[in-house]
């Protein structure tokens, strides 16, 4: 069995983070895959999908700081337009986790969650969820 949808999130800010386990549960059960695979993506060269804590508040405002830290805006650089940094962030989070689907759901640990990271501009994005595996009985 294989499943693909998409859900849409806004961008209101530069280096938003924005809570997505729901949307990713609700694309798994909707899948009818019990046992098997998920790919969360994020189509855009400035946007990221990362698995980290969600119960402390500034877990992460505090991994964006260090973001910052790695890769600040900085305009003496010779891209073109203004989002190397956001570029850079992106490649070092990446586009996309795999994370195990097991009894209908994505295996995650308690204070686990998903999260889509914009490192650019406000915008709508899209976000898609591919999963695979055994359809259940």
């Amino acid at each position: 069995m294989i499943s693909l949808s998409e859900f849409g999130v806004h961008i209101n800010e530069k280096n938003e983070w924005i809570l997505i386990t729901e949307d990713v549960r609700k694309a798994v059960r909707t899948s009818g895959v019990s046992e098997g695979i998920c790919v969360v993506f994020a189509p855009y060269s400035t946007a990221a999908i990362t698995v980290t804590e969600n119960v402390d508040p500034y877990a992460s405002f505090d991994f964006g700081l260090a973001l910052n830290a790695i890769s600040p805006d900085r305009p003496e650089l010779r891209h073109g337009g203004s989002n190397l940094a956001a570029y850079i962030k992106t490649s070092l989070v990446g586009p996309s986790v795999t994370l195990i689907v097991t009894d209908g759901k994505p295996l995650l640990e308690t204070c686990q969650a998903v999260w889509f990271i914009e490192f650019g501009s406000p915008h709508e994005s899209n976000v898609y969820v591919r999963v695979m595996g055994e359809q259940r009985q």
